[in-house]
């Protein structure tokens, strides 16, 4: 697959990997500074390449091979790159497949298209994390200086939180209200994730609208959930999902 670029509707380029296949495709959405080269994505992708279905994986715009800066994005412009993806990309059914972050993209997804979303996966799925993930003086960092760095607990660059995106982030949240989406939604996370407790896992769960909702907890696991068996557990979860549609 050759990485390509396309041009959402506000103008914003975004880079995409793309596999041609059956029907239903996966989407897969990156977590918060991630990008769709991950453990995660590659073994996804590669479920569907077995599998011979579709697979599309994109890069928010600032983001891994994206044009753009990443200080300028917001929660809103990246549910609108998603949704580009999904409008420009794919055709017939869609399975989204969110990390962290692109766990809440994917629900704002299911809402907007419940004609073309057909199931949910969440994996650490981390919706309202502007509103839980963040203590009261770190909220006041972001407002008053525009910027929260803290160090990043996975290493590498520091962990960046800019104004604009948490303040998008506080206009789009969603566990405050019964979430309207009814089609089947499988939720994975670690039992010890120390950035995404298991109590927003189940707050999610209670707050679907959807009688087929499942929560799938891996022993002693963290964040991140990229270790072989749990990537195994994720596909597992994944295989019995995509059986009960074809």
């Amino acid at each position: 697959m050759d990485q390509v670029q396309t041009t959402t509707g506000s103008g914003r380029e975004i880079a995409y990997l793309k596999r041609e296949g059956d029907h239903p495709a996966l989407l897969f959405l990156p977590g918060y500074a991630s990008d769709m080269t991950g453990a995660k994505a590659s073994a996804i992708d590669a479920f569907c390449a077995e599998r011979g279905l579709a697979c599309l994986r994109l890069d928010y715009s600032g983001t891994g091979a994206s044009p753009g800066e990443f200080g300028e994005a917001t929660l809103d412009h990246w549910i609108e790159d998603a949704a580009a993806a999904l409008e420009q990309l794919t055709q017939g059914p869609v399975v989204l497949v969110g990390s962290s972050m692109g766990g809440w993209v994917a629900l704002h997804l299911a809402l907007r298209y419940p004609g073309r979303v057909t199931a949910l996966v969440g994996i650490a799925a981390a919706p309202d994390f502007t509103q839980w993930g963040f203590t009261e003086s770190q909220k006041q960092v972001i407002v008053r200086e525009g910027l929260l760095e803290e160090e990043n607990p996975y290493g590498g660059d520091p962990s960046r939180v800019y104004r604009g995106f948490w303040e998008s982030g506080q206009e789009l949240r969603l566990l405050e209200d019964p979430i309207a989406i009814d089609c089947p939604v499988r939720l994975v996370h670690g039992e010890d994730d120390p950035t995404v407790p298991l109590e927003v896992a189940g707050r999610l769960m209670r707050q679907l609208r959807s009688d087929d909702v499942q929560l799938t907890t891996i022993k002693g696991a963290a964040h991140r959930l990229s270790e072989p068996n749990e990537l195994g557990a994720i596909l597992m979860v994944l295989a019995g999902l995509v059986e009960k549609l074809r």
